[in-house]
């Protein structure tokens, strides 16, 4: 099984969550992060009035994790998803919707402890790595 890690979970591990580093241990090389999440962990870096060491944190993340973009195959598939839970009603965060589009697309385990905001996506597996 691989594993895709949603924004939540890469910031806890940069805190350095001995929880965390025991499954990147055991996971390795089947973990990955979307292009996206890596778009918000440098958002969220360069929010922060001194960025370095976040930066420097991000680079460590990216030793350990290889980045997924998000490319046309997820662009579709988040069509897809967007289109037919609108039509029922539910409504899914873009930048959501986009990351468990890339897990649908590479047949990816979502690893995220904000389980309320995919819990309505059609065939998406999540684990939660935060939770004990």
């Amino acid at each position: 099984m691989s594993f895709l890690l949603d924004t939540d979970t890469c910031s806890a591990h940069m805190r350095r969550s001995g929880g965390l580093a025991h499954r990147f241990f055991q996971y390795g090389s089947t973990i990955a992060i979307p292009s996206i999440v890596l778009a918000e962990l440098y958002a969220g870096a360069y929010h922060h009035p001194d960025p370095t060491r976040l930066l420097a944190l991000i680079g460590d993340l990216l030793q350990e994790v290889r980045v997924i973009d998000f490319d046309s195959g997820c662009a579709q598939k988040f069509g897809q998803l967007r289109g037919t839970l609108q039509q029922q009603g539910i409504s899914v965060p873009t930048t959501d919707l986009m990351i468990a589009s890339v897990a649908l697309v590479h047949d990816l385990t979502l690893v995220t402890h904000n389980l309320a905001d995919y819990q309505h996506v059609p065939g998406l597996r999540v684990d939660d790595w935060l939770t004990p």
